[in-house]
């Protein structure tokens, strides 16, 4: 069915008005973040706002701790959904369906109503005030998902394409690495930049796993900063950009795969 030249313009005024509405938001934080500090009657862009932020707010140790835990839940956490996903989605097994709602539990509960048995059994074994204490967790949060997401893509895979890999005497592992994994690049990209950006924004979890700060992420000295300078908006604005650029700079690494891997869990659903 062709579609018409006044149904394309208004599809791309449609675009146009909803990435607007995006982006405002963004520009107006970035434009706040460039405005004079309190106090300072100087006129033009105040780029030195990042600066003061980065220096008062310490976001150099608070920014390491996120980049560390991130990388280790990920790592961890793709590595699990990506076998657990193949292990569901090409394998049948008895217990194989009860296994999975199982697995399924973890989106389904609440970090806030575990946090507090949780903080007691892992200081119970001396992990809190650790990166085991902060990551833990989330790594099971992330496998949940991620294992739901990876046996969606498992299952869509050709079967002939297995069989073939049995045939020339493929075991599971290598077809598993050497088969199945390339073609769902896109969607492991996809589930890397979501579990990448849920960890990096997690907050309840750092802030009671971590009672003394000594593994203090990226929410939380934000937090700690806009307590101090809640009255300066362009510090304020300078030290959530700050936080966000990592985020941003990961997506824009992978978007043409975060894209891709979204196109196509919309056209198996």
């Amino acid at each position: 069915m062709r579609i018409s030249v006044a149904e394309k313009a208004a599809n791309y005024v449609l675009l146009i008005g909803f990435s607007l509405f995006a982006i405002a938001p963004v520009a107006g934080i970035f434009s706040t973040a460039l405005s004079p500090q309190n106090g300072v009657a100087e006129g033009g862009p105040h780029w030195r706002n990042f600066l003061d932020a980065w220096r008062i707010g310490r976001f150099d140790e608070a920014l390491l701790n996120s980049a560390l835990i991130a990388a280790l839940v990920v790592g961890v956490a793709i590595v699990l959904s990506i076998l657990a996903g193949y292990a569901f989605g090409t394998m049948r097994f008895r217990g194989s369906t009860a296994l999975f709602y199982l697995f399924l539990l973890g989106l389904m509960v609440p970090a806030e109503a575990i946090v507090i048995p949780l903080f007691f059994d892992l200081r119970t074994l001396g992990l809190t005030d650790t990166i085991w204490a902060v990551a833990l967790p989330q790594i099971a949060q992330s496998v949940a998902f991620g294992t739901f997401w990876m046996r969606s893509q498992f299952r869509a895979l050709p079967p002939n394409l297995l069989e073939a890999a049995a045939l020339d005497g493929a075991g599971g592992w290598r077809a598993l690495w050497r088969i199945a994994v390339p073609p769902s690049l896109p969607s492991i990209a996809t589930v890397m930049v979501l579990m990448t950006m849920w960890t990096w924004n997690e907050f309840l979890i750092p802030l009671v796993m971590s009672p003394a700060g000594q593994w203090r992420t990226a929410p939380l000295g934000l937090s700690i900063f806009k307590g101090q300078y809640s009255a300066d908006l362009a510090l304020l604005s300078a030290a959530g950009v700050i936080i966000a650029a990592p985020i941003i700079v990961v997506f824009l690494a992978l978007q043409r795969y975060f894209i891709n891997g979204r196109l196509e869990g919309a056209a198996k659903e």
